[in-house]
């Protein structure tokens, strides 16, 4: 029957003029044609276009089957015969078609294909949509913008294979749609490099701006949540790092790798702000810019190679610097390791205690700095905690003296983390002591200077009240420092001016410190004789709040572990005692 239809239309149109078409025509034509894709007559359609008495009809009215020709072959994937004779069709159909009409009509199958189908249709499309786009002469570069961005807004919805299995599997054929977009937008890549000599050609000029934004909407997905390392020789090789390759190839070719990897640096300036800061982080290819960075300066042959060599490590610093903390605001295991391994590889470039604060926007590095102390102490992941934390050392050792100071005071004033605040601590005693060992003294890490530094350090946040236990790691390591500075530093010498503070370190510090480990201690005490006088029941354990670490809650403490743990702190509060006694004991302060 819809065969008999089909025929009946086409016998019927074959005796007219193109301009007597009838909009019943195209809805007849439309409607046969359909059905016979649909009951399998595929051979018959092709006759149809095939043959040569049909052509005007054909291109008038042949865009209409472009739907049902494309779930035909889909469906008959596995019928050899019916899929290259539905290609046949197709090919047909874009030979002789309005262009204009049958780009819309491609796009529109592809911005409809959903789930297992979506790409699947993108490769079938590719060639003749590639086809198609080449024969405008109007409006090309908005028709290849156009494309682009549809295929990428349906490749979006698809997860990235992250995992060597995953990529191998290509489970959603991501893989395989990555590495055929940069066959499909070859010949508008070539185009424009033949014409970019020409400056007024203006259709030359779209182009290229469409073929740069698909490259950066291309690092933001999914590149910028793939893993782009190389696989072990052996495996299958990685479809999106070959897409990175190739990406990498176009903006090279578009002359634009350079600026657009440089496009986020700003000269210093006295005046930066927040709003500054956020504007930058807030630019819609943030992310994408960010990626770029990172596969030029961290992936091995990604392009680093076509730098000029006058760039310093200090100006890569500087204008990597935003892009870091980008890639760090993130929350993603994959986009964390990629500001991580930038910041490292910027870092290296430099040598140690050779960064001047003089050299790159300060406050920007300081934020940077802070956003590596967010990671290393709220991250879930274990490795990129650990990381962050051998990243923060590595920014210490590249700074010179005065850079050194300043990260210590900023970070210890708002980090509000008592292992960070330990940790600095224990640099600025490295730090003292390497002065300490020289002839001539440090303009920050001894004198006044360093007092300033100190008095942070030798405090207490809630004075006598403070949380002994929670801020254990933080007092005992100033603690150290403390016993460290009368022993290397003689009365008499006093060239941390450590001596001359003694009586405003003992009010601000150690007295209220013992005080507080005598109300810790009676107070721990009491909990764990409590707790065995009514078998590990107690009204304080009723109201223990859940304990969190790195974003997880823990399981809530059995009575026996709860026990252990108070038993534990004051095994913490002795430590801490001891180290105080010897400190009391060097100054000849009796107990308080």
């Amino acid at each position: 029957m819809a065969e008999e239809e089909l025929r009946a239309i086409i016998q019927r149109c074959q005796i007219l003029d193109e301009e007597d078409f009838k909009g019943e025509d195209f809805d007849l034509f439309q409607v046969a044609g359909q059905k016979c894709l649909d009951e399998g007559y595929i051979a018959e359609i092709l006759e149809v276009v095939q043959n040569e008495k049909n052509t005007v009809i054909v291109k008038n009215m042949g865009w209409n089957l472009t739907g049902p020709l494309i779930r035909c072959i889909l469906k008959h994937e596995q019928d050899e015969v019916k899929r290259k004779q539905g290609l046949k069709i197709l090919d047909k159909l874009v030979q002789l078609c309005s262009p204009k009409e049958l780009v819309l009509g491609l796009l529109e199958q592809i911005e409809q294909a959903s789930g297992e189908q979506a790409c699947p249709t993108i490769l079938l499309l590719l060639e003749p949509l590639q086809e198609v786009l080449l024969k405008l002469e109007k409006k090309k570069a908005y028709s290849v913008g156009l494309a682009l961005s549809t295929i990428l807004n349906q490749l979006s919805l698809l997860p990235v294979p992250y995992t060597k299995q995953q990529l191998e599997e290509d489970k959603h054929g991501l893989g395989q749609c990555c590495v055929a977009l940069p066959w499909f937008v070859r010949p508008f890549v070539d185009e424009v490099v033949e014409h970019m000599a020409d400056s007024s050609n203006e259709d030359c000029k779209g182009l290229k701006e469409e073929l740069l934004d698909f490259c950066l909407k291309s690092m933001k997905y999914p590149l910028l949540m793939a893993d782009l390392d190389p696989l072990p020789e052996g495996i299958t090789a990685h479809p999106l790092r070959q897409f990175a390759t190739d990406i990498l190839d176009i903006l090279r070719d578009l002359r634009e790798l350079v600026p657009q990897v440089f496009s986020q640096h700003r000269s210093r300036s006295e005046n930066w702000d927040d709003e500054d800061l956020m504007e930058i982080g807030s630019n819609q290819h943030a992310d994408s810019l960010a990626c770029l960075s990172y596969m030029v300066f961290v992936q091995d042959g990604f392009g680093i190679d076509c730098f000029p060599v006058v760039f310093s490590p200090s100006y890569i610093l500087q204008n990597n610097i935003v892009h870091i903390r980008v890639l760090l605001k993130r929350q993603e295991e994959s986009v964390l390791s990629k500001g991580l391994a930038l910041l490292e590889n910027c870092l290296l470039r430099l040598q140690n205690n050779s960064l001047l604060i003089e050299s790159l926007d300060f406050k920007m590095f300081i934020a940077a700095s802070e956003d590596l102390v967010r990671v290393a102490t709220m991250c879930p992941f274990e490795l990129l905690r650990k990381k962050s934390l051998n990243t923060l050392q590595l920014c210490i050792d590249k700074f010179e003296e005065e850079g050194k100071y300043i990260l210590f005071r900023c970070l210890l004033q708002r980090s509000n983390h008592p292992g960070v605040e330990a940790y600095i601590i224990q640099n600025i005693k490295n730090q003292v002591d390497l002065s300490l060992r020289k002839t001539e003294d440090s303009k920050f890490f001894t004198g006044y200077s360093l007092v300033a530094l100190l008095d942070i350090a030798f405090s207490l946040p809630d004075g006598a009240t403070t949380d002994l236990l929670q801020n254990s790691d933080r007092i005992m390591a100033a603690l150290n420092l403390l016993r460290y500075l009368f022993i290397k530093d003689k009365e008499l010498e006093n060239r941390t001016c450590v001596w001359s503070e003694l009586q405003k370190i003992r009010q601000t510090f150690l007295k209220p410190l013992q005080i507080g480990l005598c109300m810790s201690r009676a107070h721990y005490k009491a909990e764990i004789k409590n707790r065995k006088e009514n078998k590990g029941e107690s009204h304080t354990s009723k109201k223990m709040p859940s304990v969190t670490i790195a974003g997880k809650k823990v399981a809530k403490m059995t009575s026996h572990m709860e026990l252990h743990v108070l038993q534990s702190a004051l095994v913490t509060f002795d430590l801490i005692e001891s180290i105080l006694a010897r400190v009391e004991e060097l100054t000849d302060t009796t107990c308080y």
